[in-house]
């Protein structure tokens, strides 16, 4: 069972990219971000017609996050706990083929010390509650999207221009070491010890800007964070990079891994 993340930073201007990849690669689950687009606007058809099933939890011109799998799916969550009237479409999970996937899409906190920044910490303590609570129901579960944070300096392409920036700081990696040492596991990470490999590879988002593709100025901040019910069983993980080097692609690129 491959289960995939995707920030597609527009799901309708990049239906191209992900119906190929849908047909090449053939993942079982799928887990999008930054849809930018409310529900009713989903192009969904297309996708069906390639054997997905669709939860989707849009908003228009902003955020939105979605499952597509090729088994059922049940019990959805269109929202994270604690967002009261927040209205942003950034959290949904469901259960698919005996494995509970969520796909998130926290915040990018524009700045430190800015409101949205403190948005991005109380979003990351509620994220953290709940996923605290799926680890009490001992079953595989899979939380995976785009996290809009480096967790350490092997994840970035120059740790001295991005120390204590954005994505970065102390603080964004301390509460994203949180979810780490409650028991979940970075599995790409996990996988791919810093020190046994080009860290570069494992790189998700590159810049619009200043030539960062092509120089592989890039950051690894989409990651797949498994239960230990699901870390046992992970035998594969990686990287799905030609994407990104397509024309009109999304600035990320999908990270998968196999259980």
């Amino acid at each position: 069972m491959i289960i995939a993340t995707w920030n597609v930073n527009s799901i309708r201007s990049r239906m191209e990219h992900l119906l190929e990849w849908l047909q090449n690669f053939g993942p079982d689950v799928v887990l999008l971000q930054e849809l930018k687009c409310q529900n009713e606007q989903f192009p969904a058809e297309p996708i069906e017609d390639l054997g997905y099933n669709i939860a989707v939890h849009g908003q228009k011109s902003y955020n939105g996050v979605a499952i597509l799998s090729k088994t059922p799916i049940e019990d959805v969550v269109r929202e994270l706990p604690g967002e009261g009237d927040d209205g942003s479409a950034r959290y949904i999970e469901a259960v698919t083929n005996n494995v509970r996937v969520a796909s998130v899409y926290c915040p990018n906190g524009q700045d430190i010390g800015t409101e949205k920044f403190a948005y991005k910490m109380n979003f990351f303590d509620r994220l953290k509650i709940h996923m605290e609570s799926l680890l009490t129901y001992e079953e595989k579960v899979v939380i995976a999207g785009d996290y809009n944070i480096a967790p350490t300096d092997d994840d970035v392409y120059d740790k001295v221009k991005f120390r204590n920036r954005l994505l970065t700081s102390p603080e964004e990696r301390g509460k994203y070491k949180a979810l780490i040492n409650m028991g979940y596991i970075d599995i790409v990470r996990a996988m791919n010890p810093a020190d046994k490999v080009d860290n570069t590879s494992l790189f998700s988002w590159w810049d619009y800007r200043q030539g960062s593709w092509d120089q592989n100025k890039g950051l690894r901040i989409d990651h797949l964070l498994l239960s230990p019910q699901a870390a046992d069983v992970a035998d594969k993980c990686g990287v799905d990079r030609d994407l990104r080097g397509k024309q009109r692609p999304s600035d990320h690129t999908p990270v998968w891994c196999q259980i």
